[in-house]
Formats: C-alpha cells, sequence, structure tokens
C-alpha cells in the first residue's frame, strides 16, 4: 500500500491526484498547517525537511513533487500512460515539470511574503514599512515577472490543450498548484487559455476524487 503524507492545502494535493488518476490504491495521513502556515513538526519524523508530499512506497521514501510524479509514471503507469510518446511533447513534458517549481513557484511564494509584510504576524510597528517595502518590490519586479510568465503559459495553451501536446500527462498535475496560484495571486487579467486548461482539470473524475479525499483546497491570495 502506498501512503502519502498530505499536508492540507499544499503541493501534495497534486500527488492524490495522480495517485486517482492511476487508478491506484493508498492511505493518507493527514497534518494540518499551524497558525503561521507552516507545516507541524510532525512532519520531521516522517523526513528531515518536515515538508509535504511525501511518499513511502514499501521501503522507498521519496519527496518533491516533480520526482514523486515522474516515479509513479515509470512505476505504476507503463510507457503509453500519462507521458508523451513523441519526442517533441517529451520534451515539453521534461521542461513543464521542471518549470512549475523551478521558475513559477519561487516567483508566486515571493508574491505571497512581499504582500503579507503589512499583515499579521509582522509586528504592528512594523507593518506600514512592510506594507510599503512590499509594494515596491511588486511593483518594481514581481508583478513584471508573473506577466511576462503568464503570457508565456497562455501561449503555449492556445498552441497545445495540454502542457505535453495533445494528451493530458504528468505534466499537468505538476502545473496545477502553480497556476491555481497564479490566478488566485498573480491579478494576471484575461486569461482565456488558462482558465479553459483549469476548466479541463477540474472536470475530471480524478481530480474530483482527490479533492474530495485531500480536504478543502484554498491556497491564499497575493
Amino acid at each position: 500500500m502506498l501512503t502519502v503524507h498530505h499536508l492540507n492545502n499544499s503541493r501534495s494535493q497534486r500527488i492524490l491526484w495522480a495517485l486517482e488518476e492511476l487508478n491506484q490504491p493508498y492511505e493518507i495521513v493527514r497534518y494540518q498547517r499551524e497558525p503561521t502556515m507552516l507545516a507541524p513538526e510532525a512532519l520531521k519524523k516522517v523526513h528531515p525537511l518536515g515538508k509535504s508530499p511525501v511518499l513511502e512506497d514499501n521501503e522507498h521514501k521519496l519527496v518533491e513533487s516533480g520526482a514523486i510524479l515522474e516515479y509513479l509514471q515509470e512505476t505504476y503507469a507503463g510507457e503509453q500512460r500519462f507521458k508523451p510518446q513523441n519526442p517533441a511533447e517529451k520534451l515539453d513534458y521534461r521542461f513543464w515539470l521542471h518549470y512549475a517549481e523551478g521558475s513559477l513557484m519561487p516567483l508566486l511564494m515571493m508574491k505571497l511574503v512581499f504582500s503579507s509584510l503589512g499583515k499579521p504576524p509582522v509586528p504592528f510597528g512594523f507593518r506600514t514599512l512592510g506594507k510599503a517595502l512590499g509594494q515596491g518590490v511588486q511593483k518594481a519586479y514581481l508583478n513584471k515577472q508573473l506577466a511576462t510568465h503568464t503570457q508565456f503559459i497562455e501561449n503555449h495553451l492556445k498552441q497545445h490543450p495540454w502542457f505535453a501536446g495533445q494528451s493530458f500527462s504528468m505534466a499537468d498535475i505538476q502545473m496545477s498548484f502553480p497556476i491555481i496560484a497564479l490566478l488566485a495571486r498573480g491579478g494576471v487579467g484575461n486569461v482565456p487559455q488558462i482558465e479553459a486548461w483549469k476548466k479541463n482539470i477540474e472536470a475530471r473524475p480524478a481530480y474530483q476524487r482527490a479533492m474530495e479525499k485531500g480536504g478543502p483546497f484554498d491556497i491564499p491570495g497575493g
């Protein structure tokens, strides 16, 4: 039996979705975020980094969403499922698996941090300065970067129904978390292709089952 160490409102939702797509049985060990939104200390007993997701499969203990999704695809999906076979689409598949956490999520995490500098738990006396600093960084750097990335994604989805080409793949699962965060935090404006892709993933029965099993899923906005 596979075990997913699942933190609420986190990247581990993607692993539940992947397992539902694979029709692979699994059990969930649940963890709740602290009031600070950090993961609880209990996760450090599972892995030294204290992060989620963590997937246990017999003697294997895997972390990092992209690595877990690749492992699940290679181990339980077979060569023909959830990974394209066309050479060009394989390159897209690999790119989006890494782009999600390597390029897009760091910007979105910065957006969340800098938009929170004027709010608790920042001490009251520092909130005015924090708010001004946060707004300045967003205006000078983050918003421009996010606009560039948003247009890049929108243009790609104009040409491809899915991130790795003509078929749904693990790349779409990997991109789901940053896309939802982008729509919540980015102030992205009119993005019909991204919105259409989001509706398509939300319509998948496996996605809906993962949402039911994983619990309420609400990524905070910026």
